[in-house]
C-alpha cells in the first residue's frame, strides 16, 4: 500500500508508481543503514551525492528525506549545489573580468561556495530555534531567488544530503587539462584559460569540503552520452511546471548540446573514477533503471 508521503514524493517530481518499485527494493535498504548511522555517530551527517545530470539525484534525495522522517523519525535535509550558483550579476562580471564561458553556471567557479560552507556550518552546528535560510535558485530566470523565496529550515537536523554533478571530482594536472575534448573548448576556451580558472576554484574551493563529508552515494550513468537526453527531459519538466512565458526561455536541442558540454569534462572523469571511491554506487542503464548496487565500507566518526 502506497503511503501519503510517496505519493506526494512521486507528484512533486511527475513520476509514475512504478517508480516506488525501485525505491523499496534499492533506496528503502540505504536510509534503514543511513538512519543505523545517524544513531550510532549521535550527530548530524552529511552525505554527499554525485550523479550527471539528470540521472535522478534530487529525486533520490527528496524520496530519502521523506523516507528517513516517516519511517525513522529523523529530519533530513537535501541542498543542492545548483541552489549556490553565484548571481547572474555575479557570474556577468566574472565573465567580463576572467573568461566568458563563466558566464554560463554549472562548473566549479560558478558557485557561491562561501555561502554554502555557510549554511553547511549553520545545519551541521544547529543550536537554537531560529531558522536556518538556505537559498533557490530560479533556472528559468538564470538567477537566485530572492531571499524571501528561500528556504527556512526549522527544528533538528538529523541527516544533510548534498547533491551535486561535480560533487567528489578532484583536479586535474596541468598536462591534462592541455588538450581540449570537445567543439566548445577548441573554439572557445583555446588557449585553456577558463578549464584552468575552474581546475583552481576545484583545487581551491571544493575539494576541501570532501573531508566533511561522511558517506559518498553515485547515480553512475552507462555513459555520458546519455547526459542530453536526460537533461533534455529536466528542461521538458521545468517546462510544464512554469507559465509559457517562462517556458519559452528554457534551452532548445541546440542550446542544450553546447551547454552541455560544458560540463563534459569532469562529467566524464566522475564516471572514470568515482565508481571505486564512493560508498553506496548504482549503477544505471540508458533508461535510469539501477542495474547493479555495491556498498563499501564508511568512515563514520561518533561523536
Amino acid at each position: 500500500m502506497r503511503e501519503s508521503w510517496q505519493t506526494e514524493v512521486l507528484e512533486r517530481h511527475q513520476l509514475d508508481a512504478t517508480y516506488l518499485d525501485t525505491a523499496h527494493a534499492r533506496f528503502e535498504p540505504l536510509a534503514e543503514a543511513l538512519a543505523r548511522c545517524q544513531r550510532a555517530a549521535k550527530r548530524t551527517l552529511l552525505i554527499g551525492v554525485n550523479g550527471c545530470q539528470g540521472s535522478g539525484k534530487s529525486t533520490l534525495c527528496d524520496y530519502l528525506c521523506a523516507g528517513l522522517k516517516a519511517n525513522h523519525a529523523l529530519n533530513a535535509v537535501a541542498l543542492s549545489l545548483d541552489d549556490f550558483y553565484l548571481t547572474f550579476a555575479q557570474r556577468q562580471s566574472l565573465a567580463s573580468s576572467t573568461h566568458p564561458l563563466l558566464a554560463t553556471r554549472g562548473v566549479p567557479g560558478t558557485h557561491d561556495v562561501a555561502l554554502l560552507r555557510k549554511s553547511l556550518h549553520a545545519l551541521l552546528r544547529r543550536s537554537g530555534v531560529e531558522p536556518i535560510a538556505i537559498p533557490r535558485f530560479n533556472k528559468a530566470a538564470d538567477d537566485r531567488h530572492s531571499r524571501s523565496r528561500w528556504q527556512a529550515i526549522t527544528g533538528s537536523v538529523h541527516l544533510i544530503f548534498l547533491e551535486g554533478w561535480c560533487l567528489g571530482v578532484t583536479a586535474e594536472s596541468p598536462d591534462a587539462l592541455a588538450t581540449p575534448i570537445n567543439s566548445l573548448e577548441r573554439q572557445e576556451d583555446s588557449n585553456g584559460r577558463w578549464r584552468g580558472y575552474v581546475n583552481a576554484a576545484l583545487l581551491r574551493d571544493y575539494m576541501p569540503l570532501y573531508a566533511a563529508i561522511d558517506q559518498w552515494i553515485m547515480l553512475c550513468a552507462p555513459s555520458f552520452d546519455r547526459v542530453f537526453q536526460w537533461r533534455r527531459e529536466q528542461e521538458r519538466k521545468l517546462a510544464a511546471t512554469l507559465p509559457a512565458s517562462q517556458a519559452a526561455k528554457l534551452m532548445g536541442d541546440a542550446a542544450l548540446h553546447r551547454f552541455i558540454q560544458h560540463y563534459e569534462r569532469l562529467t566524464r572523469r566522475c564516471l572514470a573514477e568515482l565508481p571505486k571511491q564512493v560508498n553506496h554506487l548504482y549503477t544505471l542503464d540508458d533508461n535510469r533503471r539501477i542495474v547493479d548496487y555495491q556498498q563499501r565500507a564508511s568512515r563514520i566518526v561518533t561523536a
